[in-house]
């Protein structure tokens, strides 16, 4: 018997051995399939210019903010402070490093450059990519608040709330998410600013509206998760604990929420990935996330090929580490 388990276990191994010999062989006729295809354009790869798109160096140009003539140019440790005065006023400009365009006694005019330095800066691909996860982030967070409470909501026995629930959720879910963007943005936006205007208070920025947007539309999906996943918990739960004692909400918040967020972890991994995948479309309204730095990019350097796929890929390791951080959670949910 533990011979015949041995020869069944060496030939499960050895098909499992032949599945994934063929599924590197596949892919790499599919690289090699792709490769030969992107050679049959007459299209120039300049991969050596990607880099700069996520950190270049500068060369920065202090300029003169007045006319009039250098009377003293001192160091200061590693810098340079060059001294203009017309006779009055003196203005101050502190050079990093010693490249120094000026010398004293010389007249400079507005605009003239005093000294230049360089300075390394985040490049177009690192802003969009942190104003994606800023924004993915965020809206996740409110998503998911909005989304318990309209779920608890949606099967509570007050009508008032639970009319409202269906209200928002069908609502939201039966209309894109582009128009909802700009709805946010050119009407409730509009109209919320004028009236903080109007008060003497401060503007909101259009990034926030984006970010509503988000939370909004993630949070109907996110309720009809949490709605399903307390459902799915036995009802006889609920009257063992009622029948201990525990109140309604006492027994929601200790027995079938804990076992429902089990349950409703992976589909809530899939629609916060699909979220952080929408927010592509704030470009719409002038947020620079990641898409709109691309399109951006690609305008200026007439690199398309290069550039979306390096967004392509931008997006996918953040997609995956949201992955892995919900499998953990799955982990270590399931060991407690």
């Amino acid at each position: 018997m533990n011979e015949t388990a041995k020869v069944e276990s060496k030939k499960d191994i050895d098909k499992n051995l032949i599945w994934k010999v063929a599924y590197a062989v596949a892919l790499i006729a599919v690289c090699l399939g792709f490769y030969w295809a992107t050679t049959q354009t007459d299209y120039i790869w300049r991969w050596n210019r990607i880099p700069r798109y996520f950190y270049y160096i500068d060369t920065v140009n202090v300029t003169a903010e007045m006319e009039g003539d250098v009377t003293s140019i001192t160091k200061k440790g590693d810098d340079s402070v060059v001294i203009v005065s017309d006779g009055t006023d003196s203005e101050y400009y502190t050079v990093p490093g010693s490249q120094i365009e000026v010398s004293e006694g010389q007249t400079v005019f507005m605009g003239d450059t005093i000294g230049t330095y360089s300075e390394g800066k985040m490049g177009m691909l690192v802003k969009g990519t942190i104003i994606t996860v800023e924004v993915s982030i965020v809206a996740i967070f409110f998503g998911i608040l909005i989304g318990l409470f309209t779920g608890l909501s949606r099967i509570s026995t007050n009508p008032f709330l639970k009319m409202s629930a269906i209200t928002y959720i069908e609502i939201i879910r039966g209309t894109p998410l582009l128009v909802q963007i700009m709805i946010w943005y050119f009407v409730l936006g509009t109209i919320i600013n004028n009236l903080l205007s109007k008060a003497g208070l401060f503007q909101v920025p259009e990034l926030w509206f984006g970010i509503a947007s988000l939370a909004i539309f993630a949070g109907a999906y996110v309720a009809e998760i949490v709605r399903a996943g307390i459902q799915s918990i036995h009802k006889g739960q609920m009257e063992a604990a009622r029948s201990l004692g525990m109140t309604k909400v006492k027994a929601m918040r200790k027995i079938i929420l804990p076992q429902a967020f089990k349950r409703i972890l992976p589909p809530l991994a899939g629609q916060f990935i699909s979220l952080i995948k929408d927010s592509s479309l704030l470009g719409v309204i002038a947020i620079r996330e990641l898409t709109k730095a691309t399109r951006e990019a690609v305008t200026t350097s007439l690199m398309p090929y290069e550039l979306w796929f390096v967004c392509g890929v931008l997006y996918l390791i953040i997609t995956f580490t949201l992955s892995m951080f919900v499998q953990y959670l799955e982990r270590r949910t399931a060991e407690a």
